[in-house]
């Protein structure tokens, strides 16, 4: 057999055992490794993402019964201090049914004389739970002056006849002046009252003389002046300072000391 024929024969045997079987590319075959690499990466995340998501489920499913438990606890706080707000509600309605009136130590006849001449007169005051008279300062006097105006001499008077009548005229009073806080700057009225303080305490000075004057016995009298200290309301507007600009009179029970003396104390 020529050699030729023999390499011919050669190839054909080498066909016939390789048969149709053929192999990858080399670049099929990275490319199958990159997609593994990565499936299995991915695979990896979710599986991360997955433990993640059921470590928060767990955090958040204890901060829930957590939460729940701290809505309890206040609910309940709230029930025990509605429960406390209500005891203290009974306990003040019982007080207030228990305890005395306020201290008013007038009559019921002098009360009602003494709401009359408020009724009469707007720029007066009284209080029937304490007996505190209140005179709007421009009812008795003109701006920076101690000199009572004629319509303040009138009430002044029925003020003392009240309380020179009934069982009234056992009671003492104490008549206490009020500025606002606007200083003394005029010359004519600085030379009288040099600040506040004197022209809160002339003025209470010059009620006391005017009552003196109606009949009311002076021994049943006291005086003082607050100056601007007292306001009523704020003095923000002018409507606040005619209000603070007052004098007020203080009904007190016989035995009651005035300026700390003591009333059963021979002078």
């Amino acid at each position: 057999m020529s050699k030729g024929i023999r390499n011919i024969i050669l190839a054909c045997s080498l066909f016939s055992l390789v048969g149709c079987h053929s192999y990858a590319p080399a670049w099929q075959m990275r490319q199958a490794q990159l997609r593994t690499y990565e499936m299995y990466h991915a695979r990896q995340r979710l599986s991360g993402e997955l433990a993640q998501s059921q470590e928060m489920a767990s955090q958040l499913a204890l901060e829930k019964q957590q939460a729940e438990q701290s809505l309890a606890v206040a609910n309940q706080r709230l029930q025990n201090l509605a429960q406390e707000r209500t005891k203290l509600n009974d306990q003040v309605k019982h007080l207030l049914t228990t305890l005395p009136a306020p201290n008013n130590p007038l009559s019921g006849s002098a009360n009602r004389r003494f709401e009359d001449l408020a009724r009469r007169y707007p720029e007066f005051e009284f209080d029937p739970a304490t007996g505190v008279s209140k005179f709007n300062g421009d009812l008795l006097f003109a701006t920076g002056s101690d000199q009572i105006q004629p319509g303040g001499h009138r009430i002044l008077k029925e003020f003392a006849q009240i309380m020179n009548s009934g069982d009234a005229k056992q009671f003492n009073i104490l008549v206490v002046g009020h500025t606002d806080d606007q200083p003394v700057v005029k010359s004519a009225t600085k030379a009288r009252h040099e600040t506040n303080w004197d022209l809160s305490a002339h003025r209470a000075t010059a009620v006391v003389k005017s009552l003196s004057k109606t009949g009311l016995a002076e021994p049943r009298m006291g005086l003082a002046g607050y100056s601007k200290f007292q306001p009523k309301l704020p003095n923000t507007n002018d409507g606040a300072r005619q209000q603070n600009r007052r004098v007020e009179i203080f009904i007190l029970a016989p035995d009651a000391a005035i300026a700390g003396r003591d009333a059963s104390t021979p002078r």
